[in-house]
């Protein structure tokens, strides 16, 4: 779809998560699970859609991830779970 972007969170088999951009994200998450994606995910998998927000413009999306990058992991798992995701 045009202008979809998408800043979404990945859960690894490892317990860690991952953030990410992408303007196609069904097709990224496969790319992810394949073992094609980013190096980090890379024997990490397979990863779980853990969270996602469409943007109508790249560098918000972009930006969210960043910021979301930025983080402690204890800051991670409380915005995850006030947007009601557990894993």
């Amino acid at each position: 779809m045009e202008n979809s972007h998408y800043f979404y969170v990945l859960y690894c088999r490892d317990g860690s998560l991952y953030a990410g951009y992408t303007n196609d994200l069904e097709k990224r998450i496969k790319v992810h699970n394949e073992g094609k994606g980013a190096k980090y995910t890379r024997g990490r998998g397979p990863v779980k859609l853990v969270f996602s927000k469409l943007f109508s413009d790249k560098s918000e999306a972009m930006r969210a991830e960043y910021e979301f990058k930025q983080w402690p992991r204890k800051k991670k798992d409380e915005f995850l779970k006030r947007h009601n995701i557990s894993f």
